[in-house]
């Protein structure tokens, strides 16, 4: 969805940029690029949405190519990738010709940065 205005909220998280209106609630916004890049701020065109146990975020990317719904993975991984990426990876699949990774989000965060996102409790 495209982006309302952000307000920013002072002592958040560098990776925090503020709060914003979706939907007609005031969601936090985070900025996935400088999570994932760790870097102070990245540019954002689009809001992704996500809900987790009952609370929404707003994820702030750059652009959004696609949706499309997919099955779920091939369930168990072959033996060689199970500690593949820390436990990140949780299954395989396929759309048409192409490889699909399903990962395992929250493995991909650090312990500490975790818990500031999600609070504390399970990180599958």
């Amino acid at each position: 969805m495209r982006p309302l205005p952000v307000e920013p909220i002072p002592g958040a998280p560098s990776f925090v940029r503020g709060v914003s209106i979706v939907r007609g609630a005031p969601i936090p916004v985070v900025d996935l690029g400088a999570v994932l890049a760790q870097r102070e701020e990245s540019s954002f065109t689009r809001f992704v949405t996500v809900a987790i146990d009952g609370r929404r975020v707003a994820i702030a990317v750059e652009g959004v190519i696609g949706l499309r719904v997919v099955n779920g993975g091939t369930g168990d991984l072959p033996p060689l990738l199970r500690d593949a990426s820390e436990g990140a990876l949780a299954s395989l699949g396929t759309l048409d010709a192409s490889l699909l990774a399903f990962l395992r989000a929250g493995r991909l965060l650090s312990e500490e940065l975790s818990r500031t996102i999600l609070g504390p409790g399970d990180r599958s």
